[in-house]
């Protein structure tokens, strides 16, 4: 399973956010049937843009706990200190995809960046498979 994890400034367009899942796509070789779900904090729970990207691809969207969001951040690649400021995790689209790919879980490369939308994929650990 492969979680897109997606972050954003307030207002983004579901245009922006299907541009940063693609070109995030395209950087780390990931096909969308290869997604299962997408992911943000749930205080982003009312932004139409990123409810209706998931919409249009195809995506599950599950809104990430404050709390969960935070205990995953600690496996982010990336750091922001205005994000850490902000949303209390180094990474927002990190953080959300890990924390709904599970605890053992793992990052297919940083987080993608275009313009005011962010993008990550983890993968979910696959099963037997032991953590460093």
């Amino acid at each position: 399973m492969i979680v897109a994890g997606v972050g954003s400034r307030r207002g983004v367009t579901s245009e922006e956010v299907c541009a940063a899942v693609r070109g995030a796509m395209e950087r780390h070789g990931v096909k969308l049937c290869d997604i299962s779900l997408m992911a943000t904090p749930a205080a982003k729970g009312s932004e139409a843009g990123i409810i209706k990207a998931a919409l249009d691809l195809g995506l599950l969207l599950v809104m990430v706990p404050q709390r969960q969001l935070e205990a995953a951040g600690t496996r982010a690649m990336t750091h922001s200190d205005r994000v850490v400021a902000l949303m209390g995790v180094p990474s927002v689209a990190e953080a959300s995809a890990l924390a709904v790919a599970g605890r053992r879980s793992t990052l297919i490369g940083p987080r993608f960046v275009l313009g005011p939308v962010t993008c990550a994929f983890a993968r979910e650990a696959e099963k037997g498979a032991q953590t460093p």
